[in-house]
């Protein structure tokens, strides 16, 4: 590391340039990483957070699941509950509301608070906490605060009055914040004279065709699962693998995560590209530890120590300055904090970087010293 000290402190210029730019694009990179990673957060973490081995849907008319478009009935959970190995069959309905707090003036209402949630009505859509009692809900933090209200409070959700029972985590569903309530309250909003019938399969005389959610939560050990949706005629998965039935999130991770992709690649090239100029313009001093009997793995580690001295201190001031941008932004933007949207970008700059150094400078410390020192005169 010799000759890559002294060449640090003799072209200062140079590598403040680099670093700088390795400062940007580190910025650039982290910060949309947490940006994505709290977006994604904002769209299903209420469905991550549900305790089941298994969701089951009804089918849409293409063959596909989706949330929005799912509605299981009493025949479907009946027959899952039959089903051998299954412990527990938990409805759970999924709707749109507007929560409102505060006493409606004339007219317009300067004292009246509104919030857009997404009711989740029965199952463990809070969490692991049990629903609410009938008549009561569980406001999230964050809305309970925009609201004005705390437990025990009274608000009105879709003309109708309810009692703030608590208020719990904060759970998104679909970019909404999640409010729980009991399985009849919820059934009683999402009231329709439509009786479904399931699909894939014929109900029994009697059975009971009415809706009482949007997917079931099944839990069970044992369970032969092709089996028992063939019987009630409806479609299940895992709960991870149910975040695909949400179509805001497959094309909002796609398109996210491609632009992360392209911003890692365009930061190796122009890493890349920094260290090969770099590379080139020390040709002669390669030469000179060449022809002194210096080998190849000596200067590839003067090199690449020199590479890596340069990434770890830049992108290290970008990444204290995403976090420190992050912490400023507070609740206003969606931006997540953990070692995936922070460290991991940083370790695979790091990594990129060093590639595009050690491709760089192999090219160099394979040349002939005699002819580099011949073309540096």
């Amino acid at each position: 590391m010799f000759v890559a000290w002294r060449d640090l402190k003799a072209a200062r210029g140079r590598f403040l340039l680099i670093g700088a730019v390795v400062t940007l694009i580190t910025i650039l990179v982290t910060f949309l990483s947490g940006l994505t990673g709290g977006l994604v957060q904002r769209n299903i973490s209420a469905i991550t957070a549900l305790q089941a081995d298994r969701v089951v849907f009804t089918a849409n008319p293409d063959g596909g699941t989706s949330y929005p478009g799912s509605t299981v009935t009493g025949a479907q959970a009946d027959a899952w509950q039959r089903r051998p190995g299954v412990t527990t069959v938990t409805p759970l309905g999924i709707s749109q509301a507007r929560v409102q707090a505060g006493a409606p003036g004339p007219g317009a209402s300067s004292s009246q608070r509104k919030e857009s949630v997404a009711l989740f009505g029965g199952g463990n859509g809070t969490g692991s906490d049990p629903a609410p009692a009938p008549g009561h809900l569980v406001l999230p933090r964050q809305t309970a605060d925009a609201l004005g209200v705390t437990a025990g409070d009274t608000v009105t959700v879709a003309g109708r009055s309810m009692t703030v029972d608590r208020v719990g985590p904060q759970r998104w569903y679909s970019h909404q914040p999640v409010v729980g309530i009991a399985a009849a309250d919820w059934r009683q909003f999402a009231a329709t004279p439509t009786t479904a019938t399931p699909t894939g399969g014929t109900p029994t005389a009697g059975a009971d065709a009415r809706p009482v959610g949007t997917v079931l939560l099944v839990q069970g050990t044992g369970v032969d699962w092709q089996a028992a949706d063939a019987a009630a005629g409806t479609t299940s998965t895992s709960v991870l693998g149910s975040l695909t039935a949400l179509s805001t999130f497959r094309s909002e991770i796609g398109s996210l995560l491609l632009m992360v992709g392209l911003l890692f690649g365009i930061s190796a090239l122009v890493i890349g590209a920094f260290f090969t100029v770099w590379s080139i313009q020390r040709r002669g001093d390669v030469a000179v530890l060449t022809a002194l009997g210096a080998g190849s793995r000596m200067l590839v580690a003067d090199a690449l120590g020199q590479a890596l001295l340069v990434l770890v201190l830049s992108i290290g001031v970008g990444l204290g300055i995403t976090v420190l941008g992050g912490l400023a932004a507070g609740s206003a933007l969606p931006f997540l904090f953990s070692p995936v949207t922070t460290v991991l970008p940083a370790l695979a700059m790091t990594v990129l970087g060093l590639a595009g150094a050690a491709v760089a400078t192999r090219s160099v410390t394979r040349i002939d010293p005699l002819i580099a020192l011949g073309s540096a005169r």
